[in-house]
């Protein structure tokens, strides 16, 4: 039985070298194939400096996840610890019951708080007797029969952010359990980390969670302290590029500046994230919501949404629940969105865009000014050649505003709001040189 047992465990080896040597082997490719098709006619020669992938599929975790961001529901941003197994379980039922899940929301995400504060005499972690009397394997098995998937939160320190037990030098027997239980998604967090360099301190988890045999989505979370995108990609499926997202403008606004710096190095298998979704938490106001959904839409963060969606509004509902937003995030192409032209006092009135399969773009007009203002996408910011006629599709008013647009477009917006709309290129009347 040993014997058999070591024979498994270097076939999994073997098997994660071979991953790892096509994961390098297919990067070369990758590299190019993401925008291989989008140049002339349509597109300008910069067209690939503006929308930069080369830094996407060096080394891309190959577990077959992520192909498109993650979606579902975590718990922390409006229940903090104040979570237990009733309030996810009505959260499962919310997602199927509100349509959100048939809309790909489909991750049930519990962050810290969900453990004792100690270790059992087995050196286990344990669910808090008192919030999970049930156990994780019980709630897990609820939330797969309503074809949803659960995640769990651990930390890569000696503690989680909320002082429970840690997983570091406990990755193996903490994977082990974690899919037991049935976990498909690990959120790891970076508090308590001993001083010890984030390089050093995800990779065990990703090997311990490799050799359990489950497929388990790997969410980094180390706040971008140590540049992520950089290294992450051979690591995890999503990395944090930021500190936490809290629930105001400011923090929203500035997250996505600092996520934007890393548009180059997503794509299908491992993202950019810029924290969850504070959509509906009642700090910003409507236009603000909107604004913040359809940039994380366009920059292919992870939609996780953080509110309690047992009691959405009509407005959070027909925010979190529009159809033509979510399809620009899952779209298969998976080239990051990004800033791609400013003006205005501070650069306020801004233009972000992002290329989309079919030789699309995403188009999104922001204004962070503090009063109404005219945006304008140029073709050359865009990279679009400048003859090149474009049907213009508002994605919230859910029509065509312009069927024949050409060297620019421009649209009055308000104050804190955002316009997305997808252009569709015409080439009737082009022909390629």
């Amino acid at each position: 039985m040993a014997k058999q047992k070591q024979n498994n465990t270097i076939f999994v080896h073997l098997l994660i070298l071979f991953l790892s040597l096509s994961s390098l082997s297919v990067s070369a490719t990758t590299v190019v194939s993401l925008l291989q098709n989008y140049g002339k006619p349509i597109f300008r020669s910069n067209f690939h400096t503006i929308y930069d992938t080369s830094n996407y599929g060096l080394l891309q975790l190959s577990n077959g996840l992520a192909l498109t961001p993650q979606m579902g529901w975590n718990s922390w941003n409006f229940f903090a610890c104040n979570i237990n197994e009733t309030v996810i379980k009505e959260t499962a039922d919310a997602l199927i019951s509100t349509g959100l899940a048939e809309l790909g929301y489909v991750y049930v995400n519990i962050d810290d708080c969900w453990s004792s504060a100690t270790r059992n005499s087995k050196g286990d972690l344990v669910p808090d007797r008192k919030t999970f009397p049930s156990g994780i394997k019980a709630l897990a098995d609820y939330v797969h029969r309503k074809g949803l998937k659960l995640g769990i939160y651990s930390d890569a320190g000696a503690f989680t952010c909320q002082v429970r037990p840690g997983s570091i030098f406990h990755e193996t027997d903490d994977a082990d359990l974690f899919a037991s239980w049935g976990v498909d998604y690990l959120k790891y967090d970076n508090c308590f980390n001993l001083g010890i360099p984030p390089k050093k301190r995800y990779p065990p988890m990703r090997d311990a969670l490799n050799e359990t045999g489950r497929t388990i989505f790997y969410s980094i979370c180390e706040w971008g302290v140590d540049d992520p995108a950089l290294w992450a990609g051979k690591v995890g499926n999503s990395w944090r590029t930021t500190d936490d997202i809290n629930d105001t403008w400011a923090s929203m606004t500035t997250i996505a500046d600092l996520n934007d710096k890393w548009a180059a190095y997503a794509g299908p298998g491992g993202w950019n994230d810029p924290d969850m979704l504070e959509v509906g938490n009642g700090g910003m106001t409507y236009q603000e919501y909107r604004a913040h959904f359809s940039i994380w839409a366009l920059a292919k963060a992870p939609l996780l949404v953080g509110c309690d969606i047992r009691n959405m509004t009509a407005e959070t509902r027909e925010i979190l629940t529009n159809k033509e937003v979510i399809a620009i995030n899952q779209d298969s192409l998976g080239v990051q969105g990004r800033k791609v032209q400013v003006s205005g006092i501070n650069d306020c009135s801004q233009v972000w865009a992002g290329p989309l399969s079919g030789s699309r773009l995403a188009v999104a007009l922001w204004n962070r000014c503090s009063k109404v203002a005219t945006i304008t996408a140029s073709w050359e910011a865009l990279g679009l050649e400048s003859g090149i006629h474009v049907s213009v599709r508002d994605l919230w008013q859910h029509k065509v505003i312009n069927g024949d647009a050409v060297s620019s477009f421009s649209a009055q917006v308000d104050s804190h709001d955002s316009k997305l709309y997808i252009f569709t290129p015409s080439t009737a009347s082009y022909s390629l040189k």
